[in-house]
């Protein structure tokens, strides 16, 4: 059994023990650094809503809260780690007070695209409530912007499992081709806001 096969027996004994409950959890963890994908998590939670076992309105919300709950652990990791740590480290990363101005600057000013448009690319949903925390984006368009991206990323992946059934484990076999076709866009997305960005270092 793979790393990936073993971590997704390990959510479904979690979420078939503790209901609810551990779907809240994994949603929770997902929102932060650890390697839980939720293409592990919320395909199997839409199965066991076609058993009877969970209802979907329940699912998406304990899932929604999961999401939330997390970005706002790593926001504040970001707001009161992140900060210092580049003070007092950056030089050696090249990075220094000034880079820390401009990240405030593009969250202030992109912020709400950037956390709702990265909640639906792998890997960067995990961590881009920390550089959020950093630039000390406005806790209230990040809460907006998070729970409205993580509840549809979250939703479609229950459907998903509903709609697949007892097969609900393809999604992750081919949730690459839907990847790359997001990391595309993305590429698109982030030229834009890298052009941005250069006209507020510019204004700086």
């Amino acid at each position: 059994m793979g790393i990936f096969e073993s971590l997704f027996y390990l959510f479904t004994v979690i979420i078939s023990t503790v209901g609810y409950f551990g779907v809240f959890i994994l949603m929770t963890l997902e929102s932060m650094v650890a390697p839980v994908p939720s293409e592990g998590v919320m395909p199997f939670a839409g199965y066991l809503v076609t058993t009877g076992q969970f209802n979907m309105a329940l699912v998406i919300i304990s899932s929604s809260i999961g999401s939330i709950v997390g970005s706002l652990i790593s926001y504040y990791m970001g707001a009161y780690g992140g900060k210092p740590l580049v003070l007092k480290y950056g030089k050696y990363l090249l990075l220094d007070k000034h880079h820390l101005e401009i990240t405030e600057r593009f969250f202030a000013e992109y912020g709400d695209k950037t956390i709702f448009f990265c909640r639906f690319i792998p890997v960067v949903r995990h961590f881009i409530s920390i550089p959020a925390g950093v630039g000390r984006m406005n806790m209230t368009k990040f809460c907006i912007y998070t729970l409205t991206g993580a509840t549809m990323w979250n939703a479609f992946l229950a459907c998903t499992g509903v709609w697949l059934g007892v097969k609900w484990e393809l999604v992750h076999e081919y949730s690459k081709y839907l990847d790359i076709l997001v990391v595309l866009v993305a590429v698109i997305f982030i030229g834009y806001l890298i052009n941005k960005t250069s006209k507020i270092e510019k204004i700086m």
